[in-house]
């Protein structure tokens, strides 16, 4: 039985804590984007049942969750990385760069930050990297249905403009609809050069 996010990690720290988690590191399109939450020790329960590690939720349960988090007024930031920072920094630091920048986007300072992940992406404030923390800590779950959320509606909408990929479902992942895709479409502004799959890809369409 999955394990339900809770407050512990939260509660351990103390003070102001903002969880943070990224979502976008393996398409083969679009940015990475990362999300930065401080949740309410006292937050309602209803809305807390609600929340849990977003791959392990549906769409429409992301968006409730995340509709109820805005209702009640949680503390929410976006930061992205671009395709180009993307290409030039590594995808680990673009991601590292996302969450910095979803952090400083925040209205408070938090005291302590929880990250998903092994690697803390550096910040003036005290750190703690959780691996797995998607579903074990209610704050960096929270993180991860905003960022989800949001990029996926990203890449909605840059598949009204760049039809064929099927970004609308795939979300920029390398799926067979997507791979045949750039083979007869070729790449688009959106596409991650450096990512091994797409030029191979182009390389076979050539």
């Amino acid at each position: 039985m999955n394990r339900v996010p809770d407050f512990i990690h939260e509660r351990r720290v103390g003070g102001i804590v903002a969880g943070v988690d990224e979502v976008g590191r393996g398409p083969l399109a679009g940015p990475v984007l990362a999300a930065a939450v401080i949740l309410p020790f006292d937050l309602d329960m209803n809305i807390i049942v609600l929340i849990d590690d977003s791959k392990r939720l549906s769409a429409q349960q992301r968006c409730a969750a995340l509709t109820a988090l805005t209702m009640a007024g949680v503390t929410i930031a976006l930061g992205a990385a671009s395709v180009d920072e993307i290409v030039r920094l590594n995808i680990l630091q673009a991601s590292l760069l996302a969450m910095r920048r979803a952090v400083v986007r925040l209205p408070l300072v938090p005291d302590h930050v929880l990250v998903d992940g092994n690697i803390a992406p550096g910040l003036p404030m005290p750190c703690s990297a959780i691996i797995g923390g998607d579903g074990i800590s209610l704050s960096i779950a929270a993180a991860s249905i905003a960022a989800k959320v949001a990029r996926d509606g990203l890449m909605t909408r840059l598949d009204g403009r760049h039809p064929g990929y099927g970004w609308a479902r795939n979300a920029g992942y390398g799926t067979r609809l997507h791979r045949d895709a750039i083979g007869t479409l070729g790449a688009t502004p959106h596409h991650r050069p450096g990512f091994g799959p797409l030029l191979r890809d182009l390389a076979e369409a050539r």
